[in-house]
């Protein structure tokens, strides 16, 4: 769990496939954090496991992490815009998850981000949906954001 955010899972790995075949078991799971040096400490943790108990490890590239900084520049910013787009507090959320971020941050060290959109639900699944009036306020919300940019 996060020790800056309440409540945020921080570091987490999940069964992705099991596959079974004549002789091998084949499994595959998923390692996700906000700080990068906690899917590498995951991934060895791993590896150490899975090896003491005979079997084969490997690891592919995965998704980097991106640690929320909350006291970002552009966050204080899109705040201020919010605040006064829509006259009330934004609900600032991190969340658990890859995020685009996380591959920009990994370029760019030190880059001030924030990440945003419109209203989602259901993501990668079958039932993926957006909430189409939430569009409109996104894109108000970004102009707005750009607008008063240091």
């Amino acid at each position: 769990m996060s020790a800056d955010i309440p409540g945020l899972v921080e570091t987490s790995t999940n069964v992705a496939i099991i596959r079974t075949e004549k002789n091998t078991i084949t499994l595959t799971t998923s390692q996700r954090s906000s700080v990068a040096s906690e899917i590498l400490e995951i991934l060895h943790t791993h590896y150490s496991v899975f090896s003491l108990g005979g079997a084969k490890a490997t690891h592919t590239e995965g998704y980097p992490g991106w640690k929320p900084n909350l006291g970002s520049p552009i966050l204080k910013n899109a705040k201020e815009t919010y605040r006064s787009l829509y006259g009330k507090e934004p609900a600032v959320k991190a969340i658990h998850a890859g995020l685009e971020c996380g591959i920009i941050g990994e370029k760019y060290p030190g880059m001030d981000m924030v990440s945003f959109g419109p209203t989602l639900e259901g993501v990668h699944s079958p039932d993926e949906k957006i909430y189409i009036d939430t569009v409109e306020k996104f894109w108000n919300f970004l102009l707005a954001i750009l607008k008063h940019a240091n």
